[in-house]
This record gives C-alpha cells, structure tokens and sequence, in this order.
C-alpha cells in the first residue's frame, strides 16, 4: 500500500510542475521522510488516565516503533475527543497508511471517520469501540469484552456470598464508573446492574470516578460521608480501586473480604498496577477482572492481514482471566462457560 500511495504522489507532483510551467522542485513528506518504505501508522491515543492506558501506549509503540517495519506517528488526545479527532485528521493530511485509534468514547466519530474512508485510510479501533450508523467506516476492532469482565466478577461475587452464608439483601454496593460513555464503562456498568437485578443486590450509588486514581479517592471518601452502610465497592479499573482504599483506610475503615464483620470489599479491573497487586497480596481487592492491555502485537498482526489482501475479523476480542487470592471460589460459571479463578501469585 505504501508504495502505491508514493507512486501515486509522485506522479501528482509531476503533474502539478507540468500543468504550471513551473521549474522550481515540489519536496513531499513521502520523498524526504527517512522511513519512507515503512508503513506509516498513525496511532490516537485517548490519554495516559490509567497504569492500563500507560501499558497499552507501551505496546503499540514497541509493535510499530524502531527496529520494525513501520514508522509510527503517536498523538496522545489528553482525555479529549476534540484532541482526538484533530489527530485523525493530521494522520489524513499526512497520508498514513493506517490510522488506529483508541476512542475516548463511543459517540461523535461519524464524520470524521467518513473522512478517513475517503481518503482510503483503513481504520482499526483498539480498546474501546464507536457507535456508528455506518459500521464500514472501520476496518476491524481488538480489545476486551466489557460486560463479560464485569460478568466475571459479578459471579465471584455471588459464589463468595453463597460461600459465607451473606444474604443478597445485605451486599451494599457503589459502582465507582470509569469515563462515562466509553466502552469500559458502559460494558462493566451493564454486568454489575444486570447482576444485582437477578441476585437482589442493594446498588447504593453509581458514581464516575473517570478512571483515575485521585477521582477514585475523592468519590469514596464522599459516598463514606454520605452513606454509612457500604460494603462493597465495585471500582470500574485498578487506579480507582487504589483511590478508594485510601479513602477507605483515611476514614479510619477496613478494606477486606469480611464485610460480616465490618471490612468493605473492594473489586476491580485491568490487574496490571503493581500497588494494586499489592493491594491484592494483602487482601485489601478481593477479586481483579483481568483487562488484557498489549494489544501492539495484536493490531500489527490485523495490518499484515490487510496488507496481504485479507479480510479480517470484524471483532477480535481478547480472552482474559480473573485473579483473587481468596480460597473460597475457584471456579466461575458465566453464559455456560466455566472459568479458573487464578492467584497471580502462585508460582
């Protein structure tokens, strides 16, 4: 494809000197570009909000960066679709062979992602997904099912409660959100409500701590002023969890499995953060839903597909795992399939 478009800007140049007369030399990016050969990617991050976040930007930029086959051009959006959408119109202008993008969230891509299909730019999601009306606009999309995640640890929950004795009437929750909208949120929100519609759970609060550490501190220690009888919190990533303990211990409570005997249990996402493994080792998260972040090597295997004039799957979800050290449940059952809970610390 690369060389294609190069042939095709050269022969405009040619054109446009022939056209006016003109003697003085027409210098392209594609002519002075050190990397040109490489496939060019254009890579939109939506921020850094998260360890998450950090590891997944990681991975791209060792699947495309030096020593490989492309030429990576990295823009990170700073939590903000406007950022984001200036970006993938720079990658357009700057006729990158593909352009990935990682959305902020769901909604508001129609347009500019039309623009991309005209220019002849495949699009490949990561992470998070689009609401679109027109499904062509992108290529393919790699990342975790949401909702299966939060269904995981909605079951662990459940089998634990069975495994005590803990009646569904007295599992007190709030749902620390992550950004609202995004495909995270929406898919890890959904398994908690659907859970605690079928199993009778009190959902206390539902509150958007956007995924980050601080929010996630400032939230929980507001819902311990307001409500006093929490018992459970249900933090949408491992940044917010880190958050909320500390605002759990700051207020001079426990965090822990023994929510008989007044601890509050913290559960979580992702199980990438090294303090929340901590956390996790000590007992402080009883249950992490594995969240997969190192997709590079997933979305370069979705190029070379492209590139050898295959099609690829629409969706390519990422099979992940569930971590508690908690002996109690060892095995979930979700949508008839049966899943190993695993201790990350075991050798």
């Amino acid at each position: 494809m690369k060389n294609k478009k190069t042939f095709m800007w050269l022969l405009l140049s040619l054109l446009v000197l022939t056209g006016c007369g003109s003697s003085r030399p027409v210098q392209t990016e594609e002519i002075e570009n050190e990397d040109a050969g490489k496939i060019v990617v254009g890579f939109s991050q939506l921020g850094a909000e998260s360890d998450w976040r950090s590891a997944n930007t990681a991975s791209m930029k060792e699947a495309f960066g030096d020593g490989t086959g492309y030429s990576l051009v990295f823009k990170d959006g700073q939590q903000k679709q406007t950022n984001q959408i200036t970006a993938i119109r720079t990658f357009i202008q700057q006729d990158v062979d593909y352009i990935v993008l990682a959305p902020v969230m769901e909604t508001g891509w129609d347009s500019v992602l039309e623009e991309a299909k005209e220019a002849d730019i495949p699009v490949i999601l990561v992470d998070r997904m689009v609401d679109v009306a027109d499904r062509s606009l992108y290529s393919c999309w790699v990342g975790s099912d949401f909702e299966l995640e939060g269904k995981k640890v909605c079951e662990w929950l459940h089998q634990y409660t069975l495994a005590k004795g803990i009646a569904p009437e007295d599992l007190h929750i709030v749902d620390l959100q992550g950004t609202l909208g995004s495909t995270a949120q929406l898919g890890r929100s959904r398994g908690l409500n659907e859970a605690a519609l079928e199993h009778g759970w009190d959902i206390v609060a539902l509150k958007d701590a956007d995924f980050t550490q601080e929010k996630g501190r400032e939230v929980m220690a507001q819902l311990l002023r307001e409500y006093h009888n929490i018992n459970v919190v249900y933090c949408e990533n491992d940044n917010e969890a880190i958050g909320a303990i500390k605002a759990i211990e700051a207020a001079g409570l426990k965090a822990g499995a023994d929510i008989e005997n007044g601890e509050i249990m913290v559960l979580s996402f992702d199980g990438i953060n090294k303090e929340a493994l901590s956390y996790m080792a000590q007992g402080k998260i009883a249950c992490i839903g594995e969240c997969n972040p190192h997709h590079g090597p997933r979305v370069e295997a979705l190029i070379q597909s492209i590139e050898d004039g295959g099609i690829p799957e629409k969706f390519n979800y990422v099979e992940e795992s569930i971590f508690s050290t908690i002996k109690e449940v060892t095995t979930i059952t979700v949508d008839g399939q049966q899943y190993t809970v695993a201790n990350p610390f075991d050798n």
